[in-house]
């Protein structure tokens, strides 16, 4: 065999060297491929968010993996939260009511940014109890907007350094914007039949579902559900003398107060013109009398201001009735209808009796409520 020379041992070396490089980029390539496969054929946003902040360690060999989110509507969260999803489990998952800070870390591109981990720059982004090393920022750009940063960490300072070429990462962060887009888009077009346009919260079709689904939950595990009925008292009066602008209002903030005092699991829907209703799972009918009145007194103490500066406030009459399986011997008989029709008794008799307040009928049985 002949003897290689200098000039050719070196040639050969360095082939061997560009060789080894080019089947470690051929199997990072695969990976990256498995991992973007899985991704488009996931079905919901939580799915698609869970595999992104916790990839299968065969096929990203990451440390660590945040996602951020610019939600400044609060509709991914709002979206997550009405699947049950608890967000404080999940501290990789992060939100931002706007791109102001990402902005900042990436203030001359939209080109993820490599290097060292820095903890004035990087802490928010890495809310985990061990921090990397080095970091690797990919920002998500849709349509020229940034959407979001995809966040990846090693505890090895080598492991992401400034010069290194990114094209695989960029690729990859490209196919989670499209996928997270293409996710809540989806899932805004299951909601737009089943949500009112004005108040953005559930419809009377979404709640007929629901009411039907909750009772036949509360009789197979034998947990009580409360039935809400709450009206906007002399609703008629408002548009008088405001204008139906000023009532559209009204509506939305009534909404959103009735909102912020229910549970992330709790069903609140327009039950119709200044009507809602609301499903509490798991409530008893002192739970739900609790509730009510915390609702009724919040809408009471609530302002509505004028364009001119000059406020107003309204009030709200609310009938509750619970079913409790465990309390009913004629519990297989309930159903949906029933106990909305004992709710609405129950909102009756609180009008007729002065309006601005709460009824219970109390744990009430399958048969139907009293004519009036």
């Amino acid at each position: 065999m002949p003897m290689e020379h200098g000039p050719d041992k070196a040639l050969r070396h360095r082939l061997e060297e560009v060789m080894a490089e080019a089947r470690h980029n051929e199997r990072k390539l695969r990976r990256f491929q498995a991992l973007e496969l899985n991704l488009i054929g996931l079905g919901s946003l939580f799915e698609l968010i869970q595999a992104v902040i916790y990839p299968d360690p065969d096929t990203s060999h990451w440390d660590i993996v945040t996602l951020l989110l610019i939600d400044p509507e609060y509709e991914i969260q709002r979206i997550l939260e009405e699947e049950d999803v608890k967000l404080l489990d999940h501290p990789a998952l992060i939100f931002a009511s706007s791109g102001d800070g990402l902005d900042a870390l990436h203030p001359y591109s939209l080109f993820p940014m490599l290097g060292p981990y820095q903890l004035n720059r990087h802490a928010a982004l890495f809310p985990l109890p061990r921090r990397p090393a080095s970091v690797a920022l990919l920002p998500m750009v849709r349509n020229g907007k940034l959407i979001g940063s995809l966040n990846i960490g090693s505890y090895t300072r080598e492991r992401f350094v400034k010069g290194v070429r990114t094209d695989i990462l960029e690729h990859f962060a490209a196919v989670v914007a499209i996928c997270l887009e293409n996710a809540a888009n989806l899932e805004r077009l299951k909601r737009q039949g089943l949500t009112d346009t004005l108040t953005a919260i559930n419809n009377r079709r979404f709640f007929d579902q629901r009411l039907n689904e909750e009772t036949a939950a509360a009789q197979r595990n034998k947990w009580p559900l409360s039935c809400m009925l709450l009206d906007v008292d002399h609703f008629k009066k408002v548009n008088d003398s405001y204008g139906h602008q000023i009532g559209d209002q009204v509506l939305r903030e009534v909404a959103a107060v009735i909102r912020s005092q229910l549970r992330g699991g709790d069903v609140l829907s327009r039950y119709g013109g200044e009507e809602f209703s609301a499903l509490l799972a798991q409530t008893g009918a002192e739970g739900a009398a609790e509730v009510a009145e915390r609702v009724r007194k919040n809408v009471a103490e609530h302002r509505f201001t004028l364009s001119g500066g000059e406020q107003f406030g309204v009030t709200i009459s609310i009938g509750i009735a619970t079913y409790n399986p465990e309390h009913d011997p004629s519990a297989a008989k309930m159903n949906g209808d029933i106990l909305i029709g004992h709710s609405d008794r129950a909102l009756y008799d609180a009008k007729a009796a002065g309006r601005n307040q709460v009824i219970s009928a109390g744990d009430v049985s399958a048969a139907e409520p009293e004519a009036w």
